[in-house]
C-alpha cells in the first residue's frame, strides 16, 4: 500500500509523542533479555495481560534461564500453565528451549530467521524479540496493530485475509521507526492496547483524531474488518470420577485431540447433551460404563451441575459424576489407548488439569448436587 510521506511522518511522530512507558509498567518492557521476552510473548498469546502477568513472574522464578526450561519435566511445565489454555503453547515452549539448549548451547539466537524457525514462533513473535532484544528494524503486526492501522487508514481488507495480512504487514514495516523499532512497536501496541479500544476507543483525546479516516467517516465501530466467523463443534462430555478403596482414577489424554497429555477423568462423550435428570441413567447404558463396571454394582455419590467451557473450535458442556466402586478396574484400563492412573486424592493437585477439571475440583459441593443422592 502506498502512503504518503506525509501521512507515515504524522503517524509515527503522534504515536511516539504519545508514548509515556511508565503509563503501563510491565516488567519486560525495556529489558532486552530475549528468553524473558520470548517467554511473555508466547504467554500473552490470545492471553490477556492481567492474567498473563502472574504466569510469567513464575515461569521466570521456576526457570531462571532458557536451559532451567529445557531440563525441566513436561508435567511440571504443563502444572505450572495450567489456567491458561491452548497448551500446545506450552508444549511448543518446553520443545523450544529444548533446541535452543542443544542446538544453540543455552544462546537465544540473535537473527529475525534463526527465531523463525523456532517451534510455535511466528512472524509477529519473532518480529517482537528481533526488535525488543536485540533493536533489529522488525515491525509488529498483532491485533492492536491492526485495529489501529484499519482505524486510522480506512483500510476494510479483512485482516484474516491473506492479502489483508500481507497489506497490513507492507504498511507496518513502512511506518515503522527504524531508529528505534523496539519503542515504536511497544507505542503502537500499547495505543492500541489503551486508547484505541476495540471497543469505546477515546477518539475525543485520541492525538491522530484529525486525520483518522475511520474517525472523520464514523467508521470506527466497523473497522478493522474479519472475514471469516468462528464456527464452534459442540461436544458432550460426562466424567466419570471413580473413587476405590485405593483411590481415584486419572487418564493422560493422548495426542490429536484438546489438552493433550493433560490429566482428566475416566470419560464418556456422547453426540448429545441430556437432562440432568436423566444423565445417570444414561451413563449406566451406554457401552463404557458397562464395560467399566459390568454387572458389579457401583454406587452414585454425586451428579455436578453442568460446566462449560469455550475453546478456540469447540464448546464442550460437562457433567461431572462422582461414584464409588468396589471392584478392579486396573485390568480392564489397561486394555484403553490412553494412560489410567490409580492416586491419592490428596495428590491431585500435583497433576497438570484442564480448567474444566480444575474448576470442579475446586467448587465447593451445592445443595442440590447432595440431593442427587436420594435419586439413585
Amino acid at each position: 500500500m502506498q502512503i504518503e510521506t506525509a501521512d507515515k511522518q504524522f503517524f509515527t511522530t503522534k504515536v511516539l509523542q504519545w508514548y509515556q512507558p511508565t503509563a503501563r509498567p510491565l516488567p519486560w518492557k525495556a529489558i532486552k533479555n530475549p528468553y524473558h521476552i520470548w517467554l511473555s510473548e508466547i504467554i500473552l498469546q490470545q492471553t490477556r495481560v492481567e492474567q498473563g502477568l502472574p504466569y510469567y513472574e513464575r515461569f521466570v522464578e521456576s526457570y531462571p534461564t532458557v536451559v532451567d526450561l529445557a531440563i525441566a519435566p513436561e508435567d511440571e511445565v504443563l502444572k505450572l500453565w495450567q489456567g491458561l489454555g491452548y497448551y500446545s503453547r506450552a508444549r511448543n515452549l518446553h520443545a523450544t528451549a529444548k533446541i535452543i539448549a542443544t542446538q544453540y548451547e543455552g544462546i537465544f539466537p540473535s537473527t529475525y530467521e534463526q527465531i523463525l524457525k523456532l517451534k510455535g514462533v511466528g512472524v509477529y513473535t519473532a518480529a517482537a524479540i528481533a526488535s525488543f532484544a536485540y533493536g533489529l528494524p522488525y515491525a509488529v503486526v498483532d491485533g492492536n496493530v491492526y485495529r489501529v492501522l484499519s482505524r486510522f487508514f480506512g483500510i476494510a481488507t479483512p485482516i484474516d485475509s491473506t492479502v489483508g495480512k500481507k497489506q497490513f504487514s507492507q504498511l507496518a514495516q513502512a511506518l515503522l521507526h527504524t531508529p528505534d523499532p523496539a519503542l515504536y512497536n511497544q507505542a503502537i501496541m500499547d495505543f492500541g492496547a489503551t486508547h484505541c479500544t476495540p471497543k469505546n476507543p477515546l477518539c475525543s483525546t485520541c492525538p491522530m483524531a484529525t486525520a483518522c479516516i475511520a474517525h472523520q467517516e464514523q467508521q470506527v465501530n466497523l473497522l478493522p474488518v474479519k472475514s471469516k466467523k468462528l464456527k464452534h463443534k459442540k461436544r458432550f462430555f460426562y466424567y466419570l470420577v471413580i473413587h476405590t478403596s485405593e483411590g481415584i482414577y486419572l487418564r493422560q489424554r493422548g495426542a490429536g485431540d484438546v489438552w493433550q497429555h493433560l490429566y482428566d477423568f475416566p470419560l464418556i462423550e456422547t453426540e448429545a447433551l441430556y437432562p440432568r435428570e436423566q444423565v445417570v441413567a444414561t451413563m449406566k447404558q451406554h457401552e463404557k460404563w458397562q464395560k467399566w463396571f459390568g454387572k458389579e454394582g457401583v454406587e452414585v455419590l454425586k451428579l455436578s451441575k453442568l460446566y462449560r467451557q469455550t475453546l478456540s473450535h469447540q464448546k464442550i458442556s460437562t457433567f461431572f459424576i462422582e461414584v464409588f466402586y468396589k471392584g478392579n478396574l486396573k485390568p480392564i484400563f489397561e486394555q484403553e489407548k490412553e494412560k489410567f492412573v490409580l492416586i491419592n486424592p490428596e495428590k491431585i493437585q500435583t497433576f497438570a488439569v484442564p480448567k474444566m477439571i480444575a474448576d470442579y475440583l475446586s467448587a465447593p459441593s451445592k445443595p442440590e448436587e447432595e440431593s442427587q443422592l436420594k435419586m439413585f
